[in-house]
């Protein structure tokens, strides 16, 4: 079973309001960067984001059965008052929960049922080298992403090549990819990037971070940049859960191979994934 479909079976199975990012990795035996990584992968949600919406729509179906206490409906979706389950409903369904119980009714609501995933078929991977990395400092463009919004990093990686021969001290020519800061909400940070000898003179408009010394996971994609996403999908539901392996809250790095190619996506990236000490 994928830690997905695990994070799923955890979610519709337990209904207490205490139920949290870190409850929902706890109980799939994973990090909760591991969970937040691998469910956003897969659905292209945030798991908060998706636990919220379903039990708001478990709540629209009991107002429309014409629950007389609302207070009481908002406490079981893990509300902690009238006027933030208000809010928060509002924001779902574009109507207020008195508005759906007094019409008695959930038509014209986009309700979220549960995701029924079948097993997909990720790429098949080939064993990763575990790799010791020294500090790595980069200087690069960051923008704020989402598992719904990564269609627009190759425009970010256009945008970032207008400032790459400004940048000072390069260790090498070929670029990488970082991927920090992750949250519960499923943001996260994206730096198209650059790694650099020190920090010198470099336009401010980018980002500089040091990335402390690790042991990684280096999986090879071989495939299309476009294709990404399916290594992910098979790294964190398939590949690191078997292996045994706790990924860290640490960047994730894609480092493009010498034979990469901008212009085609063709050529290989290769994905470091921080583990636990």
């Amino acid at each position: 079973m994928s830690i997905t479909d695990k994070a799923l079976w955890v979610m519709e199975r337990n209904s207490e309001r205490s139920l949290t990012l870190n409850t929902i990795a706890n109980a799939c035996g994973v990090s909760r960067s591991h969970l937040a990584l691998a469910f956003g992968t897969a659905t292209g949600l945030p798991v908060m984001k998706y636990l919220r919406a379903r039990r708001l729509s478990d709540a629209a179906r009991a107002l429309a059965d014409g629950a007389p206490d609302i207070l009481a409906i908002a406490l079981d979706a893990g509300y902690g008052s009238h006027e933030a389950f208000t809010r928060a409903f509002r924001e779902q369904f574009a109507v207020t929960p008195e508005a759906v119980r007094d019409r008695r009714s959930i038509d014209g609501l986009a309700l979220v049922g549960a995701l029924g995933l079948k097993a997909k078929a990720g790429n098949r991977l080939e064993p990763p080298r575990l790799v010791e990395q020294d500090v790595v400092r980069v200087v690069g463009l960051s923008e704020a992403c989402s598992f719904d919004t990564t269609i627009r990093i190759p425009a970010q990686w256009q945008r970032f090549m207008t400032f790459y021969e400004a940048i000072a001290d390069k260790l090498d020519r070929i670029p990488l990819g970082v991927t920090h800061n992750g949250d519960e909400e499923g943001q996260f940070r994206y730096i198209c990037a650059v790694q650099v000898t020190r920090f010198g003179d470099n336009p401010k408009e980018l980002l500089r971070l040091e990335i402390a010394p690790r042991t990684y996971a280096v999986f090879e994609h071989r495939g299309h940049a476009s294709a990404i996403p399916e290594t992910y999908f098979a790294i964190w539901n398939e590949a690191l859960p078997a292996l045994g392996h706790t990924v860290a809250d640490a960047p994730i790095l894609e480092r493009h191979n010498p034979t990469f190619g901008p212009r085609t996506g063709e050529g290989g990236v290769t994905l470091w994934i921080p583990l636990a000490q």
